[in-house]
Parts: structure tokens; C-alpha cells; sequence
């Protein structure tokens, strides 16, 4: 009979099963089931994911590891010991719950990615894919753990979200044509500043040019997110300020300023970077009503 060849990403014996494996396991088993009952061979063996975060993740609580420098305290070799000995804590309740929901699967030949024959296998297919020309290096955002110094999957990053206070940052423009006045910006972002190619302001809200007497330093910001600037800043809108001009976003849209680093200069199309635009998606809900972008 033809060989019928489905590739099942296999779970963490390290956590019991739950909904999510439930559902896909059946839809599996369709797939696989379909097969059989058409003429195919299906060679149906469970399998245990032994690598990643998940497993290191354990072993770090069960020992109080806070990151790298105390794995290798420890020892690579000691601590891939402590990650083996839990990769399959769970797989009695796994064999209960699987066969309970009647999939079709061989638990008594089950393979773990952790098994030389597997590892092997893999690096056999890497290779073969190197040699014909089908991997190649290029770039990818991708989430970071500084804590293990690796890339991390989005099922990763699930595990430790929380919700955290962002930081925040206003920054000032200087406006091409005007000696001594800025268009403040906000971002959530900071360490995008350097890329930064445009200023956004919404075409429908009012914007204020204000005159800071200290100074006589100008600014251009949304008129909504004034008093919320001053309070941030610590200034007295009435007292500290003259409003010089009050005009819409649509009549700031084209306004040309200087770029905060000149990283890009003479690399891009001078004439359309760092020009303010406009789009609604710009809000009076936080802010100064001039949102910085970046690529």
C-alpha cells in the first residue's frame, strides 16, 4: 500500500492536555483516518516535543536558574539532564485523555525529538536542503529573550504575558522655514526614533502654534492635547504660554522638518521624507495629536 506521510507537530509532555489538544487531535485523526480507509499506509506513532523553552522553563523554577550565566554554572551537560528527566512526566495522562476521545495512535512506539535518531534525521534534512540551493540568509523580526539569548516562538512570548506600563517619550521636530519652533511628537516607541521618515497629524483636528515665554521657544501641538502636555511638562499653559496661531491638521500636512539623526540623509527621496502627513487614525485619546513613524 502507498504511504500516506503526515507530519504532526507533537506536544510538551511537561503540561497536561487540554481543549486545544483535543480539537486538533481530532481533526488529525480525520486526516490520517481518511487516509487509511483510502488505500494509503498511515503510520501512526505519537510523538513528544523535547525541546524549547517550555522544558528549560521548568527546570529553571524547580531550580531557581535566573539565566544563562547560572546554566553555565551549572553545566550544559548537568542541566540538559535535569531537562530530560521531565520531558515525559506526563505521558500516562496524555496515553488516558488521547485514547478517552478515541484517536488512532501508537503510544507504545511514540518518538521524542530529544532521540539521536530524530536529531540526526533532522540535520540530514537541513542538510540536503542546503545543498540544493534552497536555504538562504536573510533578515526577520522576530521576539528576543535576553534573559536566554535566543529567538522565541509566539506560543513563548503567551506564556509570560502581562500587562506593563509602556514608556512613553515627546519629542520636538524643528520645522524647515522657522528659526525657532518645533512640532512635538509622541511615541510609545523611542528606539524607532532614528528610523523615523514622517510626522502624522490628524486633517480634521485644530493645532496650536504656542510661544514659550521663557524662551521664546515655539511649538506646534494638538490643540485637545495641550492642557495634558503642560501638565506633563510641569508648565502653566496660561501663564508660561502665548498662543500664536491656531490652524487644522490638513493645513500642517506637507510641512517639511529637519530628521532627529542623519542616518538616512542623501538615501532617501529628501522631497517626500520628513514631511508631516495626515490620516484620522490620529487621535485626541492620547498624545500630542503628532504621532511619529517609522518604517
Amino acid at each position: 500500500r502507498p504511504a500516506f506521510v503526515f507530519f504532526d507537530g507533537p506536544p510538551f509532555a511537561t503540561g497536561l492536555p487540554h481543549y486545544g489538544h483535543i480539537l486538533a487531535g481530532t481533526i488529525k485523526d480525520v486526516v490520517t483516518r481518511y487516509a487509511h480507509q483510502s488505500g494509503y499506509h498511515v503510520e501512526r506513532r505519537f510523538g513528544w516535543d523535547c525541546h524549547g523553552l517550555p522544558v528549560e522553563h521548568e527546570i529553571d523554577k524547580k531550580l531557581g536558574l535566573q539565566g544563562r550565566e547560572d546554566v553555565l554554572r551549572m553545566g550544559v551537560g548537568k542541566y540538559n539532564e535535569e531537562c530530560r528527566s521531565i520531558v515525559t512526566r506526563y505521558t500516562e495522562e496524555w496515553r488516558t485523555t488521547v485514547e478517552r476521545f478515541g484517536r488512532w495512535i501508537d503510544f507504545d512506539n511514540a518518538y521524542k525529538t530529544m532521540d539521536l535518531s530524530y536529531m540526526e534525521s533532522c540535520w540530514w534534512v537541513f542538510k540536503e536542503l542546503y545543498q540544493k540551493g534552497l536555504v538562504y540568509r536573510a533578515f526577520r523580526v522576530m521576539p528576543y529573550s535576553t534573559a536566554c539569548g535566543t529567538a522565541i516562538a509566539n506560543f513563548e512570548v503567551s506564556q509570560n504575558y502581562r500587562e506593563v506600563s509602556d514608556p512613553s517619550v515627546i519629542v520636538r521636530f524643528r520645522m524647515v522655514g522657522r528659526e525657532n519652533c518645533w512640532l512635538l511628537a509622541w511615541t510609545t516607541t523611542p528606539w524607532t526614533l532614528p528610523s523615523n521618515v514622517a510626522l502624522c497629524v490628524n486633517p480634521e483636528l485644530r493645532y496650536l502654534r504656542v510661544r514659550r515665554r521663557a524662551d521664546g521657544t515655539e511649538w506646534v501641538v494638538g490643540a485637545q492635547r495641550w492642557p495634558w502636555v503642560c501638565s506633563l511638562l510641569k508648565l502653566d499653559p496660561a501663564e508660561d504660554f502665548d498662543v500664536m496661531e491656531e490652524v487644522t491638521g490638513a493645513q500642517l500636512a506637507g510641512t517639511r522638518y529637519l530628521p532627529l539623526f542623519d542616518y538616512f540623509q542623501g538615501k532617501v527621496t529628501s522631497d517626500k521624507a520628513w514631511r508631516v502627513v495626515a490620516d484620522a487614525y490620529v487621535t485626541t485619546e492620547a498624545g500630542t495629536g503628532v504621532v511619529h513613524q517609522a518604517p
